[in-house]
């Protein structure tokens, strides 16, 4: 085999690891620690750890030879457990790693220790916890050692062989933990026996049940030099077990922890056990028995004349052979024994000298073929590498199921291939045998087994398999047409599970190439559930439609995922086939708009209806505007045309008197259209609406002109509703009253007595005189008495009214005139020191500065001025000045305006000194005159003290924007640089 890709390397690791202390008896190995006994009793123990070894003489004190007839160290390192033998009888010593002397256990003396078993879950650098030991005597005793007491904490007898007394050559223990307490696992061997132990509590309980019971045990005959037993440790736990024995190499698997029940007292913790028989090692010569051995995960390797042979224990066939690089004095003996270090991974050979290291180098790399060979698949897949080696077992897997004919199992096979075999062979298999569900089979696992980014590939399977389903489908049918019917017929299920597929692959499938191949074959059921998964509406309530399903294609529409235009579409035909249903869904949703209804309900409109039918439209109408509040003029219109056309006019009535806009500012009381609806009405003879119409329209003339063909007191109510035009009212009335005339057919004098009545209901607006004229010219008027009686005394209450009023108009005029002639005599006294509010000068001094104002001439030597009834009095300058700065902009341009004028005018006239005006002065006023009046209204109105002017002032701010920078001028700045400090006395 070539040397690299050997599973198992032999180096020399030590070439005088006894260090001359004699030759090496014995060995053991555990976490990159060996320890050696030799044959003059020394145990050395080398660390290639921390690369250092220490030397411990266990014969001081002892006469004669010693040898270490076995050493014992615990998977970790730590303990170490020596049996010593010789002319002094036998002895067993305790060494601790850090202990620098061994330490003899003496409740063991005369007890060769041949077997030992450590609890690896529970086993601490600090202490052994449980440890079973097996003597030569077939006894089996405890022993916990804890390093800080430098002693044994106990030993305890557990158990011995009665009923054929042997040395115990191997021991192993393994523990679980249980809902009741700790599970212990032991397995014990002797040179012809295999013993297994299993009990729950502690070491003593569990051995203490077989005093009463038998003994589980595997007996094998033959002898054997040393007989052993050996655990594979896999993460801490015993997966599997092997035991040398004399008829062979017992092994098997270890179920540590089953729920389940073992037969024969729960012993038989063993599973796939088998027997590697010695022959299968040497061929064509005698069989020889291995002198020692060891496991590994697939292989075991036992030593046999010098040489170790590795068997795989799968195959129990023979992979390899080892050589040592012995030396010249120990080769007479040859290799001693083998060891294993389960912590490190590692196998060790030992001579009398030296210790060789047996390397593992990937042991599993090749397994897969192992089980491959003997047709374990799922170990084989298990120990796969990648991708081509499991490609090599599913080939095996799905040439073997093709064979037997097995072709759905073979196209499971076949679609887990990815490499070894392409898609174009595989396919051409399952076509050349004519397995068509078999291809089918294929295709689809091959779909699973693909990744996302394979886009085209999915596509281009997944059509095919499309294609298989129909083919599948219309060959059952064809078979047997009445499949359908069957929910139990294979064809039922076929299309289940092709619907299920158009699921599956919905986005994978090409929708127009699906579309095709479905409706191609016939599947119209197919080709809809298909459309519904790709969203494609329309071909679905299409498709029911023409099933005469209108629920169904109403669910269908109801889905939030469909486009509202599709409501429109198939709203015509909907309404036709089940108005009930299609309106009632129509009224679930508020985001339909009913203008882009209307042809739908225009066309079942114009179809007949029973009289008791309830009207489908007609209620979606009503609920699209009273509910909805719809404002649309073509809905409206349409609901008016359809009460239109009902024999009851009622509802046509209460519609054109509600007030669709009310409560909305600056909104219409209704949206349809008024000329339309008198036109509709006038042509379905509806003459109460029109009635309305016209007097909605403000055409109260028209309206009662119709209301008196259809009622009259419906004229005379249209007639009483125009209240802000009074002579268009008296003439509405004339229209009833000359109707009301005309029609009566009965008495002379009954028909004046109805006249007269008339009279009374139009509350005073008709008189007898204004109806006199619709009567024939030969009526009596005694007929009349009483009316023209009343009549003429109306007027002479309304003769002595007007009477009253001229009377009060006269003294009015009185009153008026003598008010004027004493406003010429008006006058106010002013005081001699009376100041200007303004100025504060007095008003009566002779000042050059007032002496000529514009506008105005001086009276005498005073210059003009104003006073008011209040009091206060103003030079006219100094009020022209005020009022012009405290009022608004246009109103002082308009002021200073009426001066430019003033002084451009020539002429003025003087006031009288009084400054009073006489009555002819009024109506004869010249232009300056007139200018003058209007200044004096602008500025002498009312007091600027007292009037409006004062109080508008009180919002305004004491300091105005523009005295901003005088007022920041008066702001006191401190000086620090000439600021002195002044020291006042206190």
């Amino acid at each position: 085999m070539d040397q690299a890709r050997q599973v198992f390397s032999v180096d020399l690791l030590e070439r005088f690891a006894a260090k001359g202390r004699g030759l090496i008896t014995c060995m053991a190995a555990g976490n990159d620690v060996i320890v050696l006994g030799t044959s003059k009793g020394w145990v050395i123990r080398h660390d290639f750890g921390v690369g250092d070894s220490h030397e411990f003489d266990l014969t001081v004190g002892r006469p004669g030879e010693q040898s270490i007839h076995r050493v014992f160290v615990d998977p970790g390192g730590s303990h170490c457990i020596a049996s010593l033998t010789g002319s002094g009888g036998p002895d067993t010593f305790y060494i601790h790693a850090k202990w620098s002397k061994p330490r003899i256990l003496s409740k063991l003396k005369g007890f060769v220790v041949n077997a030992v078993a450590w609890n690896r879950q529970q086993i601490t650098e600090a202490s052994t916890k449980e440890v079973i030991l097996g003597m030569d005597n077939g006894q089996l005793h405890e022993m916990a050692v804890d390093e800080k007491d430098k002693r044994e904490k106990y030993i305890k007898f557990l158990f011995e062989l009665s009923e054929l007394p042997e040395a115990f050559t191997g021991l192993q223990m393994e523990t679980a933990s249980v809902s009741t307490g700790t599970r212990y696992y032991l397995m014990a061997v002797t040179p012809t026996r295999l013993y297994s132990f299993t009990g729950i509590g502690s070491l003593e309980a569990v051995f203490a049940k077989y005093l009463d019971r038998a003994v589980h045990f595997m007996e094998l005959p033959g002898e054997i030099p040393n007989s052993e037993l050996h655990f594979f440790i896999k993460q801490r736990r015993a997966v599997h077990f092997a035991w040398l024995s004399g008829a062979g190499i017992y092994h098997g698997g270890l179920n540590f922890g089953a729920t389940h029940s073992f037969p024969d007292g729960d012993e038989n913790f063993l599973e796939n056990k088998a027997l590697l028989d010695y022959s299968r090692l040497c061929e064509g010569s005698e069989a020889l028995k291995p002198s020692s051995f060891a496991v590994s995960e697939f292989h075991f390797l036992l030593l046999i004349a010098n040489k170790v042979k590795v068997v795989n224990r799968i195959s129990e066939q023979i992979i390899e052979e080892l050589q040592f690089d012995q030396t010249s004095e120990s080769l007479s003996r040859g290799i001693i024994g083998l060891c294993s270090d389960a912590t490190a991974g590692l196998f060790y050979a030992y001579d009398q000298n030296s210790i060789f290291q047996v390397s593992v180098n990937d042991e599993g790399r090749d397994m897969w073929k192992v089980y491959l060979d003997i047709k374990d698949y799922a170990a084989a897949l298990a120990n796969c590498r990648d991708q081509l080696q499991r490609d090599q077992v599913y080939l095996v897997q799905a040439e073997a199921a093709f064979a037997s004919r097995e072709f759905l199992r073979a196209a499971s096979f076949f679609a887990k291939i990815n490499y070894i075999l392409s898609f174009e062979e595989i396919t051409l298999k399952f076509i050349g045998v004519g397995e068509q569900d078999a291809l089918r089979t294929f295709l689809l696992r091959k779909l699973d087994n693909l990744t996302k980014d394979d886009k085209c590939q999915i596509t281009m399977i997944s059509t095919w398999a499309t294609e298989l389903y129909l083919d599948k489908i219309n060959r059952l049918l064809l078979e047997d047409d009445t499949a359908l019917e069957n929910r139990n017929s294979e064809c039922y299920a076929i299309i289940k599970e092709f619907r299920a597929f158009l699921s599956d692959c919905k986005d994978v499938l090409d929708e127009a190439t699906t579309m095709k191949l479905l409706e191609s074959y016939g599947r119209v059921e197919e080709l809809v559930y298909f459309a519904s998964l790709k969203e494609q509406y329309e071909i679905v309530v299409h498709h029911y439609i023409q099933q005469g399903e209108a629920k169904k294609a109403l669910e269908v529409l109801q889905k939030p995922a469909v486009p509202i235009d599709l409501q429109y579409k198939f709203a015509p035909d909907l309404i036709m086939l089940d108005a009930y249903e299609t309106v009632e869904s129509w009224m679930t949703r508020k985001d339909l708009n009913p203008r882009k209804l209307i042809p739908a309900m225009m066309r079942y409109s114009n179809e007949p209806h029973a009289k008791n039918e309830t009207h489908e439209v007609i209620k979606y109408l009503e609920f699209c505007v009273h509910r909805l509040h719809n404002e649309d003029p073509g809905v409206h219109n349409l609901l008016l045309s359809l009460y239109a056309k009902q024999e009851d006019d009622s509802a046509l009535l209460r519609f054109l008197q509600c007030k669709f806009g009310k409560g909305r500012e600056n909104g219409p009381e209704f949206f349809y259209d008024p000329k339309y609806a008198l036109r509709l009405c006038l042509k379905e003879k509806r003459m109460r609406a029109c009635v309305h119409i016209y007097s909605m329209m403000s055409m109260h003339e028209e309206a009662v002109a119709l209301a008196l063909q259809v009622d009259p007191e419906l004229a005379m109510a249209e007639a009483d509703k125009v209240e802000d035009d009074e002579d268009l009212r008296k003439k509405l009335w004339l229209m009833v009253a000359k109707h009301v005339v005309e029609q009566e057919k009965g008495a002379k004098r009954e028909n004046i007595r109805r006249a007269i009545a008339f009279l009374k209901e139009t509350d005073g607006l008709l008189k007898i005189e204004d109806i006199l004229p619709f009567f024939p010219d030969f009526a009596l008027i005694d007929d009349f008495k009483e009316a023209i009686c009343s009549s003429l005394e109306d007027y002479n209450k309304q003769i002595e009214q007007l009477k009253e009023e001229m009377n009060d108009a006269t003294h009015g005029a009185d009153n008026i005139r003598n008010d004027i002639s004493a406003l010429a005599q008006r006058y106010a006294v002013i005081e001699r020191d009376e100041e200007c509010g303004v100025c504060r000068r007095k008003i009566l001094t002779v000042s050059g500065e007032y002496r000529m104002t514009r506008g105005y001439t001086s009276t005498g030597p005073m210059a003009p001025f104003y006073i008011f009834p209040c009091g206060h009095a103003f030079h006219a300058e100094c009020l022209i000045a005020h009022v012009t700065r405290c009022t608004n902009e246009s109103q002082a341009e308009y002021i200073l305006d009426l001066q430019k004028q003033l002084t451009l005018l020539g002429s003025e006239t003087r006031r009288d000194q009084t400054g009073g005006l006489n009555e002819e002065s009024i109506t004869s006023l010249t232009p300056a005159e007139k200018l003058r009046s209007q200044l004096d209204d602008a500025i002498a109105s009312e007091c600027p003290f007292c009037g409006d002017l004062m109080i508008r002032e009180i919002s305004l701010p004491f300091i105005l924007p523009e005295e901003a920078q005088q007022v920041t001028s008066w702001e006191i700045k401190p000086n620090l640089a000439n600021q002195r400090s002044l020291s006042l006395p206190v």
